[in-house]
């Protein structure tokens, strides 16, 4: 899959959506293949590390400390230690992972954390997570981190060989949107156990518009251009019956033979 696919890809998207009264999001779309999603090794559980935000914006709270109430105040939320036991009834946990893509925790808090809030979290695969620096030491600036959650995205296969996901909005910029689909591209393939082997087919589409195969019609018109220019150097091949037709013109007739038109039988012979 190439840059410039994806861009011819986004402009066909618009011109074949209807226009809405909302800013429609762009939907990158990677159809998989020989994969057994029963197995863990072959399920998706990654980051991509995108280069422009996705046009919305992302909410974050921190599980936090005294320590870091200061520097939690770049998040959107922040709930400290000291108030977990609001939080006893499980309905109130779920409205709090409603609220927010990503949690930030104290590194030292960790088991309370997980005790409080990790039977909703856990499922919902919003746990804080390491890899991508949200389990935080006490002396931590959150402020960075913030700004870098604005622009992860999490891809996982729940169940079935497909991902989809944003990539940006109606009014965002070609460049932005297309360079944020191949780095998930890429991080995708990467991810993959066979990469390129185990992708069926990639599409892009507006909110409520039509999907539009990445390099269809780029492939399209290559085939065409080849038919073109053999059909210029090629004459056009004659059918099976035009061919013994031909044949036929070019043969001279041959002098029939003078025949009887009494054949001999027994009586004659006698």
């Amino acid at each position: 899959m190439e840059k410039n696919q994806v861009t011819e890809a986004l402009k066909r998207a618009k011109e074949v959506s209807s226009k809405r009264n909302f800013n429609q999001s762009v939907d990158l779309i990677i159809n998989l293949k020989g994969l057994d999603l029963k197995k863990q090794e072959q399920q998706l559980d990654i980051f991509a590390n995108l280069h422009y935000s996705r046009g919305k914006k992302i909410s974050v709270c921190a599980l936090i400390g005294a320590e870091l109430q200061e520097q939690a105040k770049a998040c959107d939320e922040f709930i400290l230690v000291d108030d977990f036991a609001k939080f006893s009834k499980k309905s109130e946990i779920k409205k709090l992972a409603n609220k927010h893509d990503f949690f930030v925790a104290q590194a030292t808090i960790m088991p309370k954390v997980a005790a409080t809030f990790g039977r909703v979290l856990g499922p919902r695969g919003k746990m804080p997570n390491p890899k991508i620096g949200c389990v935080v030491p006490p002396n931590a600036n959150l402020k960075p981190l913030y700004e870098k959650l604005q622009k992860t995205m999490r891809i996982m296969t729940k169940g079935n060989p497909i991902i989809q996901c944003s990539v940006g909005k109606e009014d965002s910029s070609e460049e932005e949107v297309a360079d944020n689909a191949m780095t998930i591209y890429s991080t995708v393939l990467q991810a993959l156990p066979n990469e390129k082997q185990n992708i069926k087919d990639v599409y892009l589409k507006l909110t409520m518009g039509k999907a539009i195969k990445i390099g269809e019609k780029a492939e399209e018109e290559e085939t065409g251009k080849k038919t073109r220019k053999k059909a210029g150097k090629e004459k056009p091949k004659e059918s099976g019956e035009e061919k013994k037709a031909d044949a036929k013109k070019k043969e001279k007739p041959k002098k029939e033979k003078k025949t009887n038109d009494k054949l001999p039988n027994n009586e004659d012979k006698k």
